[in-house]
């Protein structure tokens, strides 16, 4: 996966749950790879980080 602020290598997996088109990622821990992807940036007002919308990439790896 990757987007213009990063890229990541891991195993995918397709859900009935996730309509074509879209990529879900946990994003709640600080640690999770998902955050790199994202922008920093904070909502002025609420605090609260953009996650839950950016233009990603998804690419098949065969290694």
């Amino acid at each position: 996966i990757s987007t213009r602020r990063g890229n990541i290598s891991l195993t995918a997996r397709c859900e009935p749950s996730v309509p074509e088109g879209l990529i879900f990622m946990p994003f709640c821990y600080p640690d999770a790879a998902a955050n790199i992807l994202t922008n920093p940036a904070l909502d002025p007002t609420g605090k609260i980080p953009e996650l839950k919308f950016a233009a990603a990439k998804l690419e098949k790896h065969i290694s």
